[in-house]
Formats: structure tokens, C-alpha cells, sequence
């Protein structure tokens, strides 16, 4: 996505200036088939970019071409739609979620109380984040409720079906009501996809930092619980700070982050210091999908 704005968004320039802005997804393979955490817009979000809506073409300005979607950059890899058996979004947004249609055959993983304000929106922004075009076409939905197992302080985290316990869904509501992180198994650690939890890297990185007043201003009109969102990105920079080299910390849309995670394989993760990325955002960000691919069957 290319909205403006600039240095107040984490960009260069002034507010008229893009701040390029990535929806990174992740592809891992597995013994049950592929596994997509998140899927990004859609190929009808592209054909009738309508469906997404005046407000959110006009802010976000997203890069709308068919070899941006998850359905065709799956198949540039190789693999067919069949192959992926599962989808997890983080949340339902219309940013996350245009693309689960487009996998007839796979699975729709998601917490309850995401789907349940999805499917029947309580308040007016929720009936404006969430679209019925896009969640409509969903074949096959499994909802997770809350319950579950601990993991690194976390609660009521439940592991993927069919997994081998190495995906994770994790709770981190205030964004949305059911909105979660994807912790993944990579090599000896854990690479923990937060989602919209939190925008910029600053927000979570141990030193802490300065974000972008655009991003703080932002994160506050979207989320429907301010108060669980600041909690729980005060929980995720604790994790980084507890727990360097053994989880890392990504979220959907700081293109800084994907540029210095899309080159690295589950070996070289756990490298530098979990919750930190400061590469600088790669050229021609904006892309609606970004992906790494993590293979945790080591005999592949």
C-alpha cells in the first residue's frame, strides 16, 4: 500500500510524500499441506476494487495488480491452490482477509469472537472494516474459542490442528475484538506474527524508540479497545526483551521489518536480537502481499 504521509508515517518526506506499507504474509509448509497466515487483497478485490471502499482506496492508494495476490504468488512458487490447506488471519480487516476466497478448499482459522463481529458487526466501525463481499465467498470456517495452553506468559493460546504444535494462535485483542498473532516454530526458535497489534518496529524493540505520530494517531481511530492494545504491545516488548534468540517479533505492515526478515532462512533467525528490524524499507515497497515462506519440516 502507498498511502502519504510521509515521515509521520514512517516514511521520508513531507506529509504529502508515500509511506510505503507491505501486508506481510507468511507461507510455511507442513506435513498437512501449506499453511497462509493472512492473505492480503484479493483477486476480486482487484477486478472491482469497489468492493474494498471510496475511504480505503483513497488513504491506503494499494497497489491493486493480480501478481500481488496471494493466489498468484503461491502458484510463482510452484505450488497449486489445493496445496494450501489452512489460512490463518490474524484478523479480519479487509486488508487481511480479501484473499481467503480465493483458496475454495482450504480452511479458515480464526478466533471466535473475530468472526462472530465479522459476520454480525455490533458498531458502525466494525460494519466498515469488515466486508461481507470478501467473507461471503468463505467456504469452510473453523472458529477457536478462547482456551488453551501458556506460552511465554501468554494465555489461552491454541495450537494449530494438524500441526505438531508448531503454529500457534495467539490472543492479542484491543486492534479488533478476536484479533490474534500466528507463532510459528523456526528451527530452534519462534517467529511470532503479531499482526496489527502493532505498527512500527519502535513499538515493540527493547530500546524502545521513537514512532511516527502518524502511526500512534492511527492505531487509536482504528482499534476498537485502546486499553487492550497498549497492554498487549507492552506484553510483546516485554517478550522481545525477555526472550532475544528465541522469539522474534514481525507484524503485518512495516516494510522495514519485512526487508531484514525476507532474506533470512529459520537458521540465520535467531541472529540478531528478537523485536528489532532496521533495515531500511525495501525499494518499491507498497506491495499488497509480502511473503516469506518458513519450512519447520527440517527433512525437507
Amino acid at each position: 500500500m502507498c498511502p502519504r504521509g510521509g515521515r509521520l508515517f514512517g516514511g521520508a518526506g513531507g506529509p504529502w510524500a508515500t509511506a510505503p506499507m507491505c501486508c506481510h504474509c507468511l507461507l510455511i509448509e507442513s506435513e498437512d499441506g501449506l499453511i497462509l497466515v493472512d492473505s492480503g487483497l484479493g483477486v476480486e478485490d482487484v477486478a472491482d476494487p469497489k468492493r474494498l471502499g471510496f475511504l480505503f482506496c483513497a488513504t491506503t492508494r494499494p497497489r491493486l495488480e493480480v501478481s500481488e495476490t496471494a493466489l498468484r504468488q503461491v502458484a510463482d512458487l510452484g505450488f497449486r491452490v489445493a496445496d494450501v490447506r489452512h489460512i490463518v488471519p490474524t484478523h479480519l480487516d479487509l486488508d487481511h482477509a480479501g484473499g481467503l476466497a480465493d483458496f475454495p478448499e482450504a480452511t479458515a482459522h480464526v478466533f471466535a469472537p473475530e468472526l462472530r463481529a465479522a459476520l454480525h458487526p455490533p458498531t458502525l466501525m466494525e460494519r466498515n472494516r469488515y466486508r461481507a463481499a470478501q467473507l461471503s465467498g468463505v467456504a469452510k470456517w473453523a472458529p477457536v474459542e478462547p482456551g488453551g495452553e501458556d506460552w511465554f506468559g501468554f494465555s489461552s493460546v491454541r495450537a494449530l490442528p494438524g500441526a505438531r504444535d508448531d503454529v500457534l494462535l495467539i490472543p492479542l485483542p484491543g486492534h479488533t475484538r478476536g484479533h490474534c498473532g500466528v507463532a510459528v516454530r523456526a528451527g530452534d526458535g519462534w517467529l511470532l506474527h503479531c499482526g496489527d497489534a502493532y505498527f512500527h518496529h519502535t513499538e515493540v524493540a527493547p530500546a524502545g524508540g521513537r514512532t511516527p505520530s502518524g502511526v500512534r494517531w492511527f492505531e487509536s481511530i482504528v482499534n476498537i479497545d485502546k486499553k487492550a492494545r497498549l497492554a498487549n504491545q507492552k506484553r510483546l516488548r516485554e517478550l522481545a526483551r525477555n526472550h532475544r534468540g528465541e522469539v522474534k517479533l514481525i507484524c503485518s505492515h512495516d516494510p522495514a521489518e519485512f526487508a531484514a526478515l525476507r532474506d533470512r532462512t529459520s537458521a540465520s533467525l535467531f541472529s540478531g536480537s528478537a523485536g528489532e528490524a532496521r533495515a531500511e524499507p525495501p525499494k518499491g515497497a507498497g506491495h499488497e502481499r509480502s511473503f516469506v515462506r518458513q519450512d519447520y519440516n527440517h527433512h525437507r
